[in-house]
């Protein structure tokens, strides 16, 4: 085993709840993950490419098609009944890249900006690694844009390491996702 394999995520945090998503949840995830998408982005993308992006990727439609989807899985954290993150994970599709016997990818993980530094996406990222080990998953792996350096550092803090990247279309302007992977106990 490498050091990866040993980094252990902090302990949860007990402010927020996480539950398996339903069909019913489909409107407040897209209204939340247009919202967070727009927070972590905007600022340094087109109003043009956001919006391609967002109406293609998070329209209530879509979110219910992905949260019946048997290859994913969107895990929801809420505090006193309001949506405040969530976590989106899939199987299938690993990149070359990424050496596994069974791969689990974390398609997407945000928390409202108001949670921000309050243990969610911990929170959020211990209960999708509870999700890849009941699945037998070795490792998990994710594409991050390369000019986020707070998702990188997060990764980088529990355990993931670099191993390639890849093109992340936002609207018409092609991004650079640099993709990173972590190996999980099989023991």
């Amino acid at each position: 085993m490498n050091d990866a394999t040993q980094v252990k995520l902090p302990p949860r945090n007990s402010v927020a709840h996480i539950r398996t998503a339903t069909e019913d949840d489909a409107l407040n995830l897209s209204v939340l993950a247009k919202q967070t998408f727009i927070d972590t982005f905007a600022a340094d993308n087109s109003e043009e490419n956001m919006r391609q992006h967002c109406d293609a990727t998070y329209s209530e439609a879509l979110q219910r098609d992905e949260i019946t989807d048997p290859s994913r899985l969107t895990l929801l954290a809420t505090h006193e009944g309001h949506l405040i993150g969530f976590v989106q994970v899939r199987w299938g599709n690993t990149p070359d890249c990424v050496p596994a016997k069974s791969a689990g990818e974390l398609q997407r993980l945000y928390v409202d900006r108001d949670w921000h530094g309050k243990g969610i996406a911990q929170d959020l990222m211990a209960a999708a690694f509870d999700v890849f080990a009941k699945r037998g998953n070795d490792v998990v792996w994710l594409g991050v844009w390369e000019h986020n350096p707070r998702a990188i550092a997060f990764y980088k803090k529990i355990g993931f390491r670099e191993v390639g990247s890849h093109v992340f279309p936002l609207g018409t302007d092609p991004q650079r996702d640099l993709i990173f992977m972590r190996e999980l106990r099989t023991d």
